[in-house]
């Protein structure tokens, strides 16, 4: 059975990237040895289906996030592979039926998000929630995305003050 996954990070008011688009303010729960559970969720990921901001502050990192992933990256505006990824746009529906026979899909990129949601195709967000207030910046949740009931499935406190959630779509 597919699903859409949402693994993603968010300060206390809900911001997932400063106005200008960075994220350096993800480095205040960075501790040695510790990946709040990335590695073991993007193990179990058959294809990335990334915004083109957010695939565009990946692409700038030292290191390339996702080696041997498949990544398609939504945009309107393709530019040549630099990593393998392949550029496609469209509805959500439409998105999901280019990808073929993946059965987990890492949807990632706030805009991408609300469309999934409000699509009705988000099946699990794992949200690490961090103890940091912004003030403004990129919300994650930005309207438009409609009401979803969620039901929570986990939950993990860590010594860094990082909270994950894990929630499954209540359907």
């Amino acid at each position: 059975m597919r699903r859409c996954s949402v693994f993603i990070a968010t300060s206390l008011d809900g911001y997932i990237a400063r106005a200008d688009g960075t994220i350096d303010w993800l480095t205040i729960v960075a501790r040695a040895g510790e990946d709040y559970g990335y590695a073991k969720f993007i193990a179990n990921v058959d294809v990335i289906l990334i915004g083109r901001a957010t695939f565009d502050t990946a692409a700038g990192f030292p290191e390339w996030p996702y080696p041997g992933k498949r990544v398609v990256v939504a945009t309107h505006r393709p530019q040549p592979s630099i990593h393998g990824e392949v550029y496609a746009s469209g509805d959500p529906h439409q998105l999901l039926a280019d990808l073929g026979p993946a059965k987990r899909i890492y949807i990632d990129g706030g805009s991408l998000i609300t469309q999934f949601l409000a699509a009705d195709l988000i099946d699990e967000l794992r949200i690490a929630v961090l103890p940091i207030v912004l003030g403004n910046g990129i919300r994650l949740f930005r309207g438009g995305e409609g009401e979803h009931r969620l039901e929570l499935t986990g939950h993990r406190v860590y010594p860094s003050g990082l909270v994950a959630l894990e929630y499954h779509r209540a359907r």
